[in-house]
């Protein structure tokens, strides 16, 4: 598919979305510790987006895509999709601006992130992820009640609203006087991969970034490898509820081959893993999707020795009873 480059965000659009976004999201924190440091050999940088309102970087796109609405899309109101995080996102960014919001959530999305949505104010639709496209059922919505779909990935206002994550690492690098190595970053549409993407390279434009994915659903690192989109057998089997996504977006796979080095692929242990460290080394709830990124890093072992490496950690919206027995080791 031909993506018009227009469509493409660039770095000004993301500092737009910065401005956009002024005392609306938290600057979350680079954070370090020495023991991930001497386990990889590297200097290693930590973006707590686990820390961020709704629990994760989704606030960021949902509420610059809001922002950007006219005045007659924000009267009829608007619909999106998500197994959780982009939900809870647009849900309060939707509060904000007091617009309706409709929200299309697999059936077996943890329980808080139903919750929390509904917590917002938005109408929660379930579906069966196994057996319905949520997308089909988001467009009939948007289309039988005159809604704006949101899309969680697809779409450039989303894409640039999630990058302003990249600018803050940008800054607080270059802060210390750093410049960084390699980002590592969990991977399920790709829109915060993409707005990392251009945030970093417009600064740093010799590092490599690695979409991190599960076992069994690394559509985007396969989609890049062979250069076409390709989906996922299945849209279950994994803890990372938040990153069974089809496949790669058109939109996001087209940015993410200007920018993406190989990807990288984790099991269900090994985020299980990383779970634990980062509650136990940085006292930090981090849900299991958003845990990929340092999954990786743990496997690399001293792979990236030297360097300085950031991993996003980019959500803490964890179910209570599974992280507690991830925890325990149950």
């Amino acid at each position: 598919m031909n993506i018009d480059p227009v469509s493409i965000p660039n770095i000004d659009d993301l500092k737009a979305a910065a401005k956009r976004l002024e005392g609306k999201i938290i600057h979350t924190p680079l954070l370090r510790s020495d023991a991930l440091d001497t386990l990889t050999g590297a200097q290693v940088f930590v973006k707590a987006e686990c820390l961020q309102t709704t629990g994760s970087f989704k606030l960021r796109g949902a509420s610059n895509a809001l922002a950007m609405l006219s005045d007659e899309q924000r009267a009829g109101g608007v619909v999106a999709c998500s197994s959780g995080n982009h939900a809870q996102g647009v849900a309060e960014a939707a509060r904000r601006l007091d617009i309706s919001a409709t929200i299309v959530m697999p059936a077996d999305s943890p329980v808080i992130k139903i919750a929390r949505t509904k917590r917002s104010g938005a109408t929660v639709v379930l579906f069966d992820r196994a057996t319905q496209d949520r997308e089909e059922i988001a467009n009939e919505i948007a289309e039988r009640e005159n809604r704006t779909f949101v899309h969680p990935f697809n779409n450039p206002n989303v894409i640039a609203g999630q990058g302003t994550s990249g600018l803050e690492i940008v800054e607080d690098l270059q802060a210390l006087g750093l410049s960084v190595d390699r980002v590592l970053t969990p991977c399920g549409g790709g829109g915060l991969t993409c707005g990392l993407s251009i945030s970093i390279h417009d600064t740093f434009p010799e590092a490599k970034i690695h979409t991190v994915e599960p076992q069994g659903f690394d559509d985007f690192s396969r989609s890049l490898e062979a250069g076409e989109i390709l989906s996922n057998e299945t849209l279950t089997g994994s803890i990372c509820d938040a990153m069974l996504t089809p496949e790669p977006g058109a939109l996001t796979f087209e940015i993410a081959k200007q920018h993406c080095s190989d990807g990288l692929v984790v099991t269900d242990a090994s985020v299980c893993e990383a779970m634990r460290f980062a509650f136990e080394e940085f006292k930090l709830v981090v849900e299991p999707g958003a845990a990929a990124a340092l999954a990786a890093l743990l496997d690399a072992g001293q792979k990236y020795q030297g360097e300085v490496v950031v991993i996003m950690l980019s959500g803490g919206n964890a179910d209570p009873e599974l992280f507690s027995k991830i925890l325990t080791g149950e």
